[in-house]
């Protein structure tokens, strides 16, 4: 089944200057600050990248973000240019801002896990007292983070830290803090029209060479946001039951129960290529419900060949 996904790319594209290989894309820089993301079939979770690709995921994640980030681009300037391939996006090169900006309308995952061990002031914000896992703040908050200099972990960092320690000039992050409220406005009603809720999400901005700042990477993917059913939603908050969620907390379910946290010492498990169909099934479960549209498999007799193609036949016109 390996031939049937894309986990690692060595293009040598013309004009290329630079090559990044992050956690799932790989990045190349070409000349004239032009930039060719690619979206991998690889997985990830706890840190740590899964053996096996998991087919038409690298498609999905690039979609969804395309898709995305035309649905925004009246509310904020992005990096897009175009998506000549169903694993590819094309854009401007930017200079990453080093912070995340992590914004939640709702009290889960991290958030969740701080006020239980008895925080009340998350990156700065106050929060209220009297909440349960999964209940709603009474307004979003920003939760920014930053990459850590060592480890592959973020770290929390309030707005008054990341202006002091000059990370982001105040003037910048004004921009970057309206920019993330509008967006996740605009995403929490995308994912009302599908009946689901936008609970949290992440952004990235960058800088493009003229100094425009632009939002950058991926935008309301199942990888950088967490998605409630809202059907259910009240009935379960009520009960005090886990509320059922769009994102790839089943792979982390899945590992939690086969032993493996991506501590020192634990073997990952093995996964078969039936369990591995059965995550490119949710991930394609995933894409249809965000986007409220018809999953169309692209081709994949040589997934390579067809990326590099249509890449070289963008780079022409």
């Amino acid at each position: 089944m390996s031939n049937k996904t894309i986990t690692r790319t060595q293009f040598n594209f013309p004009g290329q200057t630079n090559f990044y290989k992050g956690k799932v894309r790989e990045v190349y820089s070409l000349e004239n600050d032009l930039l060719i993301m690619i979206a991998t079939d690889r997985l990830s979770a706890f840190d740590v990248v899964m053996p096996k690709g998991i087919p038409y995921k690298g498609q999905i994640l690039n979609q969804i973000a395309t898709k995305m980030m035309r649905d925004t681009e009246d509310l904020v300037p992005n990096w897009l240019m175009a998506t000549p391939d169903p694993n590819v996006a094309v854009g401007s090169k930017c200079e990453p801002f080093k912070v995340e900006m992590v914004i939640r309308g709702y009290m889960s995952g991290h958030a969740a896990r701080e006020y239980k061990a008895g925080k009340r002031m998350l990156c700065g914000v106050p929060l209220p007292e009297g909440l349960k896992e999964n209940d709603k703040f009474p307004k979003p908050i920003i939760t920014p983070a930053t990459k850590a200099e060592m480890g592959d972990h973020d770290e929390d960092i309030s707005k008054e830290d990341i202006i002091t320690r000059g990370i982001v000039s105040a003037e910048d992050y004004a921009i970057l803090e309206d920019y993330t409220h509008k967006l996740f406005q605009r995403g929490t009603e995308i994912a009302a029209d599908r009946g689901l809720i936008l609970v949290d999400t992440k952004y990235e901005f960058g800088k493009t060479s003229d100094g425009k700042i632009v939002l950058i990477d991926e935008i309301h993917t199942p990888d950088s946001s967490r998605y409630f059913y809202a059907d259910g939603y009240e009935e379960r908050q009520q009960k005090e039951e886990p509320q059922k969620q769009l994102s790839k907390e089943f792979v982390r379910q899945w590992l939690i129960s086969n032993g493996f946290q991506g501590l020192e010492g634990q073997k990952l498990p093995e996964m078969t290529d039936e369990y591995i169909e059965t995550v490119s099934e949710r991930y394609i479960e995933l894409y249809e419900n965000i986007t409220g549209e018809k999953f169309v498999k692209a081709d994949l007799t040589d997934i390579e060949k067809r990326i590099e193609g249509n890449v070289l036949g963008y780079l022409k016109s």
